[in-house]
């Protein structure tokens, strides 16, 4: 009873934070159980029923092909669903060998690392590498991962390096090495918890920027081939049709739309609560 009414008193406060908890909730159920919620097959053409607009039957209406837009839209927050965790945990894991290992030892292995694969990877915007990686890959799932985890693990590299560089010079950890630790037990068991806070901040924005990035290669016709529903190839197909039947554009554009202010929200409500200096002065 008393967490139940911490929590409300915390969404009282933090609106916005649970505006985005809903949201992602939604699109959570959504992608779990589309095969269940969607009302037809994504990939069923109905050449009778081209561009239908939003009706008893067909609630979000049909596209070019006559194919049920709610239907894409549900399965469409599975793609986004899968690639967003998948791209954020692979850059992740990326980001923690790379920035612990520089952070950690420094010397010529915080120049190889911080100086020179860094930077070669900064040197180009993210969505040109992902670009370019997808285009000489090919289109597809697995493809569109690697490509947005290769280009977004810097980010990462960069955070947890600077918290560990920070992190290694504090008594606790002087002391594990003092008692005989082994630089993996530091690692695991001193450093890498006090790194968490930021690190699940920014895991939580990047998810918004992974769904992003998606639906723009989507959009390029470089990400998930056809007949898979995608937001992003969604609204590519809507391009021709954006004054005649504008329902093409704007269900797929609020789901991307929401789905980015979800992660966003809550991972704003995650550095203020994170945050003891935020808590302390906004009472939480």
């Amino acid at each position: 009873m008393r967490s139940s009414t911490g929590m409300m008193e915390r969404a009282r406060r933090q609106p916005l934070a649970a505006v985005g908890v809903a949201l992602l909730t939604i699109f959570l159920v959504c992608a779990v159980f589309a095969p269940w919620l969607a009302p037809q097959d994504p990939a069923q053409l109905d050449l009778t029923g081209r561009l239908v607009g939003p009706s008893s039957a067909h609630w979000f209406g049909t596209d070019e092909l006559g194919r049920d837009i709610l239907s894409r839209t549900l399965y469409g927050a599975r793609i986004s669903m899968i690639v967003a965790v998948s791209v954020v945990g692979l850059s992740l894991a990326l980001g923690l060998v790379a920035g612990g290992l520089a952070g950690f030892y420094g010397g010529w292995t915080d120049t190889v690392l911080n100086v020179y694969v860094t930077n070669a990877f900064l040197a180009l915007p993210g969505i040109l590498l992902a670009i370019a990686f997808v285009a000489f890959m090919g289109p597809g799932l697995g493809n569109v991962i690697l490509a947005l985890a290769i280009s977004g693990w810097v980010g990462y590299a960069r955070l947890v390096r600077g918290q560990v560089m920070a992190v290694k010079e504090r008594e606790f950890v002087e002391a594990a090495r003092a008692l005989g630790a082994s630089d993996l037990r530091i690692m695991w068991r001193h450093v890498l918890p006090n790194i968490l806070q930021p690190l699940i901040v920014q895991a939580a924005i990047g998810m918004a920027t992974a769904v992003m990035a998606e639906a723009t290669l989507s959009f390029l016709g470089l990400g998930v081939p056809a007949p898979a529903a995608s937001w992003g190839s969604m609204l590519n197909d809507a391009r021709s049709h954006l004054f005649d039947s504008p329902h093409l554009v704007f269900f797929p554009a609020m789901a991307v739309m929401l789905c980015v202010l979800s992660f966003n929200f809550i991972g704003d409500a995650l550095r203020d609560y994170l945050d003891p200096r935020t808590r302390l002065s906004a009472g939480l």
